[in-house]
């Protein structure tokens, strides 16, 4: 499980090891938000550099694992676990040095309290949610969607938000078990089923809605309809797979373009008995979710 963390309103990249149980955080972020350096790669550089002379061994057991640059491609990137990192944050002099040991071991208790009581990751999803300016229709619905897609993780909010019936599949799971490679195949086949759905991929349909920037997720941007049709393309391109057992590849690339064509039939049908077009060029960038809402429902 990869998401984004806050420390001090600076991101810091960060994956969950199932199989370890630790938290690995990408150390160029760090970096940057202990240094205040105009640029923490070159800087992490030099003091990476000075520590393995020194046989740190924080730094010779540094992993690298693949984690979503700036320019969103997935790149390989130094990572260290809470005490890994706790060693580097020694050699970097900042009065920020203290508070970050302190969010550290807070992001660690929070982790642990969620694998005692997994509705509490739900809990804290939606607050996040809520407090970006979504309504709870919209946040059901893009949760859903999150368990459809990567479900592993999400088991107790498929209890919570589906009334304890299982949703469609789990996408990258099923994916994952036929043989397809993970990050540059798993993008390929997204982008298919997005665009026999919509008929645009995924870059296609941020450019559709300005979001220019990397860090813009594409489907915070979506309205319902569009967040419902995305759901359907991906449980039907689930169901596809298991239903042909499709292995590698090629296989479960029909399996995406089958499963896209499922809701991009229901997509075309609706449209053209409501005369109204799915895809919407509104994106929540200046109004949030909940305030659009709001707004249409006073102008119907």
């Amino acid at each position: 499980m990869s998401n984004i963390k806050l420390f001090q309103s600076k991101q810091i990249r960060s994956i969950w090891d199932d199989k370890t149980q630790r938290w690995f955080f990408a150390v160029v972020d760090v970096v940057a938000a202990l240094s205040e350096s105009q640029n923490p790669q070159v800087y992490w550089r030099v003091l990476k550099k000075r520590l393995l002379g020194e046989g740190n061994e924080s730094v010779t057991n540094c992993n690298a694992l693949k984690m979503t640059a700036p320019d969103g491609k997935q790149r390989l990137t130094d990572v260290a676990d809470t005490e890994q990192l706790l060693r580097i944050i020694q050699s970097i002099p900042s009065p920020k040095a203290e508070p970050f040991k302190r969010w550290l071991a807070q992001v660690g208790y929070e982790r642990l309290e969620e694998i005692e009581n997994p509705e509490l990751a739900a809990t804290r999803m939606r607050e996040l949610y809520k407090a970006k300016g979504y309504s709870d229709e919209w946040i059901e619905k893009r949760v859903r969607g999150i368990a459809i897609r990567d479900g592993a993780w999400l088991l107790p909010l498929q209890r919570l938000y589906n009334h304890g019936l299982p949703l469609a599949g789990e996408l990258t799971n099923e994916w994952k078990k036929r043989g397809v490679k993970e990050q540059r195949e798993y993008s390929i086949l997204t982008a298919e089923i997005s665009r026999a759905t919509f008929g645009m991929t995924p870059a296609e349909y941020k450019e559709f809605k300005s979001l220019d920037k990397p860090a813009d997720n594409l489907r915070d941007h979506m309205n319902d309809l569009e967040l419902i049709f995305t759901m359907l393309g991906e449980a039907s391109t689930t169901e596809i797979a298991r239903n042909k057992d499709a292995q590698g590849y090629i296989e479960n690339r029909d399996a995406a373009v089958e499963g896209g064509s499922v809701a991009g039939r229901a997509r075309r049908d609706l449209e053209k008995k409501s005369g109204r077009r799915i895809a919407s060029k509104e994106n929540f960038k200046q109004l949030p979710e909940a305030a659009a809402r709001n707004k249409l429902k006073k102008e119907k």
